[in-house]
């Protein structure tokens, strides 16, 4: 059986592109592998976030993860700072750990050149608090979007280099874990890109349906096609992937019919797509809002999960210590 780890910051709450991409895999993932599924709060601390900001959405995320049907009796689903062998770990890769190729690193580029006032040493290490994450419990496997490919390549680094240093085979190189099917990208709704929490264009499983709706009626489109059959452009596009993703196929075909013979409503297809959405999301918002409102059942599943955790990272770092040289007297 393979160990699978993956994490999402606690910074964002989950939204369609989330679900569709990964996280309904993950529901069929944890029958079938150890899975260790962790809300990664460590890593938030890069945006400088307030205490309140912080515990809050750690408990936001710990319930979607819930609400989506992560069973915490079957995987392991944790707080990252519940954690104090992570963070460990993390310090003893950061001494093998090249400032050259750190700063190499494509989500590091990326983010001094969008926050220069806030390029802080987490930024730059980010992806050796990744690979401590991954590695704590020997994960042979990880689930990752394309934006992270990049970070897991340095997870195999870092491992591969430990293992050489100390003339060992203790770290497995994880590789992506690949759901053996083609994953859905969800669009955002300004007209291009992928759906996202930084992009401002998603719609979370935890918004009311008037949010939902405010937010799909102001969806980008265009003043309509003016020949039969013309392509559609990326925005229009955008929302007949939505609707290829929520609506019946019947409704999907209509529409689709009426833009080809140019007598497509926007202001229709949009009202519909939005009561799809709303009937998909709203048995998650309900789920979300009365887990959330449950604290003690909330305190009972992260303590569970920081124990079932703690015994595989305490393991790791108690032989990693041994492998690197730290004795007691």
């Amino acid at each position: 059986m393979d160990i699978v780890v993956s994490g999402i910051r606690s910074t964002g709450k989950l939204h369609l592109g989330n679900y569709f991409g990964a996280l309904k895999n993950f529901v069929k993932m944890q029958h079938e592998n150890k899975c260790y599924f962790f809300i990664a709060d460590y890593h938030s601390l890069t945006t400088h976030p307030t205490p309140e900001n912080l515990h809050g959405s750690v408990k936001q995320v710990l319930a979607e993860y819930l609400a989506c049907g992560l069973d915490p009796e079957v995987a392991t689903l944790y707080v990252q700072s519940d954690i104090p062998e992570i963070p460990e770990l993390y310090l003893l890769l950061n001494m093998n750990a090249y400032l050259g190729e750190l700063e190499r690193c494509t989500s590091f580029k990326d983010k001094i050149r969008n926050q220069a006032n806030n390029v802080n040493a987490g930024l730059l290490t980010y992806p050796t608090l990744m690979a401590a994450d991954i590695i704590i419990h020997k994960a042979h496997k990880v689930p990752v979007g394309k934006d992270q490919e990049q970070h897991l390549e340095m997870t195999r680094t870092f491992a591969n280099r430990f293992n050489r240093l100390y003339n060992v085979e203790y770290f497995p190189e994880p590789v992506a874990y690949n759901f053996g099917e083609q994953l859905v990208k969800i669009p955002g709704l300004d007209g291009s890109g992928k759906m996202g929490k930084s992009e401002g264009n998603a719609i979370y499983l935890s918004d009311d349906p008037k949010t939902i709706r405010k937010k799909v009626m102001k969806a980008v489109t265009d003043s309509g096609p003016t020949e039969p059959n013309q392509p559609k452009p990326e925005p229009i596009q955008n929302l007949f992937t939505l609707m290829n993703v929520i609506s019946s196929s019947d409704t999907q075909q209509y529409f689709n019919d009426k833009y080809n013979s140019c007598e497509i409503r926007y202001g229709d297809m949009k009202k519909q797509l939005a009561e799809d959405i709303v009937a998909f999301t709203e048995p998650f918002y309900t789920r979300i809002e009365s887990i959330l409102a449950d604290t003690n059942y909330l305190r009972k599943v992260a303590k569970m999960g920081a124990e079932k955790a703690r015994e595989s990272a305490t393991r790791t770092i108690k032989e990693v210590r041994e492998i690197i040289g730290f004795r007691q007297f």
